[in-house]
């Protein structure tokens, strides 16, 4: 859809919602090596190359020609296998271990200009006085209007030490400010939490990360530290884009009995067939303690909810799935991004590579979540008066070329009616956020938690404005048939 709009964005990293890939890391190998080379073709390449090299208008790099050549190959197959350049490379290092070189503030595009939705407690934004609200009107002295956020974040971001001059409009203040923020090496927490109110505590997990396991656990401890006596959890996945698969087994597990099998992949490799448990050498390759090991007994039996959205995606869906196959936890909010398929990176040069997508995902029931998502077991809109922008975002099904689901075809129907649906509230979520003030996770205005927190107490759960069955209490069990999971080959990946 051309008027979908993106979410948040996070300086420096450049991330779209909803499609952030669960990453694998090998080095590159050549497979397939019995298949003939289409040799024909490869001449044929051979002889353009060649055409541009001598008739083209003007010079063209060797590099530059190869590499670009090599992206559109890669990118004709789906909308997550990608060539990584030296710069996006290293740019995709950045964002799995959770550290970047930029200013520091969550941001969203609101009436053509980069507004602040918070600035990061401790970095040079928020030691410069950048607050919540403010406009970003230009940078280095370029005019935000008519950038994209993406080519917002890319201006902001760059070497460490560096100064970036922001133009700031607050609202009250006279005349726009000019702000001079020195970037630096920003190091983003992927978990955070808190009690919200007695015997309720809400876990936020923004992105999949190197350190999300460890973050988790250490996030636990400290909210059963401040109240032992925990009778519901929230664990937020909104916006949450996903990042990497041994990260989303860890968070699984730490909810689930052991060992239970949380997520199976297929792909044409002996390798992509595999089933991931919860175990520690599938959540964590670091010598030391397991650090799920010493988590609160109460954790595997708390009454839970899953929050999600359509920005949640990949690792985020594989959390949820996982959660509402084995009846552990009601997922409320918005249908998800729906990006089943597992990218493996495939290392070609010290600083090059190529993200490939090797296989799709399947749920412990053997779901596939691939261009459907993630449906809630309690549809609930953003805010009060409607989902906002959330059902503005693009889905995976949106995505040209994107990969199909083995039950699509059954679904054409209803699917077609979901997209009509879809259109009127984009419509009406338009008129409402003209004024509408950006939404904080987690603050006093969240509306799903609020839900959530009635559910926990058994209060009525005010369900989404398209729902016929609106202010009625939560199942006590989750819908939902069991489906045969897909036949496996090979053994299981360690």
């Amino acid at each position: 859809m051309g008027s979908k709009l993106k979410n948040f964005g996070l300086i420096g990293i450049g991330m779209v919602a909803g499609v952030a890939a669960s990453v694998q890391f090998s080095a590159f190998a050549q497979k397939g090596g019995d298949t003939p080379l289409p040799l024909d073709e490869l001449r044929q390449l051979a002889d353009v190359y060649g055409l541009i090299k001598s008739d083209y208008v003007e010079k063209v790099d060797d590099k530059k020609l190869l590499s670009e050549a090599i992206a559109g190959m890669v990118a004709s197959l789906d909308p997550h296998s990608v060539y990584l350049d030296q710069k996006d490379f290293a740019e995709m290092q950045e964002e799995v271990e959770g550290k970047f070189v930029g200013v520091g503030v969550e941001v969203a595009m609101e009436d053509g200009y980069v507004k602040i939705v918070t600035p990061i407690e401790d970095t040079p934004a928020y030691r410069a006085g950048i607050k919540a609200g403010d406009l970003i009107t230009r940078i280095d002295n370029v005019p935000v209007k008519g950038l994209s956020l993406d080519d917002a974040i890319k201006r902001m971001r760059g070497e460490a030490h560096s100064k970036v001059m922001l133009t700031i409009a607050r609202r009250g203040a006279d005349a726009p400010m000019v702000v001079p923020v020195e970037r630096q090496e920003i190091k983003v927490a992927s978990v955070k939490g808190k009690i919200i109110e007695p015997g309720y505590a809400w876990l936020r997990i923004s992105q999949f990360q190197e350190e999300t396991v460890d973050e988790l656990a250490a996030k636990i401890k400290e909210l059963y530290a401040q109240n032992p006596a925990i009778k519901g959890l929230v664990l937020d996945l909104r916006n949450d884009p996903g990042g990497l698969l041994p990260s989303a087994i860890g968070v699984s597990a730490a909810f689930l009995p052991q060992n239970e099998a949380i997520v199976s992949t297929c792909g044409q490799l002996a390798e992509s067939n595999a089933t991931f448990y919860g175990r520690r050498e599938f959540y964590t390759m670091k010598p030391g303690a397991d650090p799920l090991s010493k988590l609160p007994a109460a954790l595997k039996t708390v009454p839970m909810v899953v929050l999600v959205n359509t920005g949640s995606a990949s690792a985020s869906e594989i959390v949820a799935g996982a959660l509402q196959d084995y009846k552990r936890a009601i997922v409320l909010g918005s249908q998800t991004f729906g990006k089943g398929s597992v990218q493996t990176l495939r290392q070609l040069t010290e600083d090059t590579a190529v993200k490939l997508t090797t296989a799709r995902y399947y749920t412990p029931k053997g779901r596939s979540i691939q261009a459907l998502g993630i449906v809630p077991d309690l549809k609930v809109d953003e805010t009060a008066e409607g989902d906002g922008l959330n059902a503005m975002q693009v889905r995976e099904a949106d995505l040209d070329h994107h990969l199909a689901n083995e039950a699509e075809k059954g679904v054409t129907a209803s699917a077609a009616k979901a997209k009509r649906d879809e259109l009127e509230e984009e419509q009406r979520a338009l008129a409402l956020l003209k004024n509408a003030k950006p939404l904080e996770f987690g603050g006093k205005d969240d509306f799903q938690l609020a839900q959530a927190i009635n559910h926990f107490k058994g209060l009525p759960v005010r369900l989404a404005k398209a729902d016929p069955d609106s202010d009625k209490p939560a199942p006590a069990q989750l819908p939902g048939e069991e489906q045969k999971p897909p036949e496996l080959k090979g053994a299981p990946k360690k």
